[in-house]
């Protein structure tokens, strides 16, 4: 392994001791007293199974079949969720071709980014995640499944869908994906048309008909944002089956990767000699192993809240610095948007999973040694599926990239580390995602510009109140405040004012996430503004640092003039109110900060007997 990487997991292990054994104990407790079918009395069990068939309902009766629950985030709105429409149907057949039984358990919600981003919708974005792993654990609990199947893909849905399921930590789960839209309009084709409607070159009809064929049809976006990270990071846990995250939907491949993941969890679960749990897949190897393909890909930034609150679901303490350390080890070996023009068709036609998985193992970047949906180690997932016959098989995966402007050798990468940097100062710790900028490191000292929000931005930008070197912040976007919503309509402006030779950054205790682009942009800055972060006490004309060499951010006034200075207090109440935002009220008011996965569901307290 490599000494880094070695090393950030012994720590991870070594710093969970206490809390990883109270999570082992209890998904072992929840083993030994279910599923309780057997124990349900005859009115509860006789609810379970009311709406099966007859031959389902004897099944159930045996309790020496299994019984998989499904739980689904499929809408026809989402267009990588629409897919799922007919999947509970061909799980259930497929499952009962192996002689055992399933049961759609559950649906939870799936927002989509994509339409609310720059609305107020966005403000629950975040907060989503938490509602989803709730619906899961209720879908779940009702303790007639001996094992699960995830149907998710996006920004929230995914991690959510994670937390409810490492919840019954018992259960064997497979996550079962449903693809990416075919490419449509080059993204860098897109990412053109979008700046140049933000400079009023293009009109909206043009603006629209550009973004009607990029985002054309049923199936996952195909640029780099969260929701593909979800997926190769999922595969990468061992939780998908092997090459089955990025097959396209409608293709009989894909099919036959559904029915076959429904088949594979019957094989794991208690019921026979070959029981494995989700809780026991995910640990600290599976853990790194994921940060580091998210790393190797320039992937979402979304994963430094969620793969901290996903890890801390498993009984794991993960933090920033892990992930700065691993991308330091860690070289960056892929090109898809935002981090090039190339889209996720293009990294599968590259080589794709299989052989992201050869050469990051080959490496010694990824934990061999790990337990996945399809037994010890990763040799299955170095190969991709093909069919052979209208047989699904495996076979080897690409031996070296087909396309290296898309995909680099490991030993020749595109930038000798993963392009993620943790910032520091006394403006708090921030992420900076650095793989999509032009050069290498970044380094801005330029006066503050400060918003209050979003939109106030809309009108500096067009008075041309921005044409000048400038350090852009928008605060007041944290967790606590208005539920952390994403930032990616400040993208279009402050591209534009960079392609006018301006030296430009944006701080924020916002998210910009997935999309990070061509502009350097600090993000998830915690402390928040609304929690008395010192980004709470910044002026316009303040001087600001960012450094990606020293890895600082700093905030260019004396002490004495800070403490001099009162703390803003805002008044939020347009932004808790209205479009459902006023039913959160309770979640935002207990999510952590950015560094602790912005999470409302775990509170861990070391007491007498242990950890809770």
């Amino acid at each position: 392994m490599n000494p880094i990487i070695q090393e950030v997991t012994d720590r991870i292990i070594e710093r969970s001791q206490k809390t990883r054994a109270a999570y082992l104990k209890k998904i072992e407790k929840a083993r030994r007293e279910g599923p309780l079918r057997g124990e349900l009395s005859c009115g509860n069990l006789a609810h379970g199974f009311a709406a099966c068939g007859k031959e389902d309902k004897a099944d159930l009766r045996s309790m020496t079949k299994a019984n998989i629950a499904i739980v689904s985030s499929y809408n026809d709105m989402l267009s990588a969720h629409q897919p799922y429409e007919d999947y509970p149907q061909r799980l259930k057949e497929a499952i009962s071709q192996v002689g055992s039984v399933a049961q759609f358990a559950g649906g939870v919600p799936a927002m989509c980014d994509g339409v609310t981003q720059g609305n107020a919708g966005m403000e629950l974005s975040l907060m989503s995640r938490d509602n989803i792993a709730m619906g899961a654990a209720i879908a779940l609990s009702h303790n007639m499944f001996d094992g699960a199947l995830m149907l998710g893909i996006c920004d929230k849905i995914v991690p959510g869908l994670l937390l409810g399921g490492l919840s019954f930590g018992h259960l064997p789960t497979v996550f079962v994906p449903a693809g990416p839209m075919p490419s449509g309009l080059p993204n860098k084709e897109k990412a053109r048309v979008r700046q140049a409607f933000a400079e009023g070159k293009a009109d909206r009809e043009a603006l629209l008909e550009a973004e009607s064929q990029s985002y054309h049809s049923a199936g996952t976006c195909t640029f780099y944002g969260t929701a593909n990270s979800n997926q190769l990071v999922v595969e990468l846990m061992g939780l998908h089956l092997p090459g089955s995250s990025f097959v396209n939907p409608g293709t009989q491949l894909r099919d036959a990767l559904t029915a076959a993941a429904g088949r594979q969890v019957t094989r794991l679960t208690d019921l026979g000699d070959n029981y494995t749990p989700i809780g026991h897949i995910v640990d600290a190897k599976s853990m790194i192993n994921g940060l580091v393909g998210l790393l190797a890909t320039g992937g979402s930034t979304n994963h430094t809240m969620h793969l901290i609150a996903v890890a801390k679901a498993a009984g794991l303490i993960i933090n920033w610095d892990d992930f700065s350390d691993i991308s330091r080890a860690t070289p960056l070996i892929t090109r898809i948007y935002p981090n090039g023009s190339a889209d996720i068709n293009h990294f599968t036609a590259a080589g794709g999973m299989s052989l992201l998985f050869k050469q990051l193992r080959d490496k010694g970047l990824i934990h061999n040694d790990v337990t996945t949906i399809c037994g010890k180690g990763l040799d299955q997932y170095t190969k991709e599926p093909k069919l052979k016959d209208g047989e699904l098989t495996w076979e080897d995966g690409a031996a070296e990239s087909f396309d290296k402007t898309v995909f680099a050798d490991i030993d020749e990468p595109f930038k000798p580390d993963g392009g993620l940097s943790v910032l520091h100062g006394n403006l708090g710790r921030a992420v900076i995602k650095t793989s999509a900028l032009r050069q290498p490191t970044c380094h801005i000292k330029a006066p503050a510009v400060v918003f209050e929000d979003q939109y106030a931005l809309d009108e500096a930008f067009r008075s041309g109140d921005l044409n000048k070197d400038c350090v852009v912040v928008v605060r007041f976007q944290g967790p606590a405040a208005i539920g952390m919503p994403e930032l990616h309509r400040l993208t279009p402006p402050l591209g534009v004012l960079q392609d006018r030779g301006y030296q430009v950054a944006l701080v924020t205790d916002g998210r910009m996430s997935g999309a990070s682009g061509k502009v350097p942009a600090a993000i998830h800055l915690t402390p928040e503004a609304y929690k008395g972060g010192l980004i709470n006490k910044v002026k316009s004309g303040d001087i600001i640092e960012i450094d990606t060499t020293t890895n600082a951010i700093t905030l260019h006034v004396s002490e004495e003039e800070l403490a001099s200075r009162q703390a803003q207090v805002m008044d939020l109440y347009d932004s808790h109110y209205g479009m459902g935002r006023e039913l959160f009220s309770g979640m935002r008011s207990t999510l952590t900060g950015a560094e602790e996965g912005a999470c409302s569901l775990f509170v861990t307290t070391e007491q007498e007997g242990g950890v809770h």
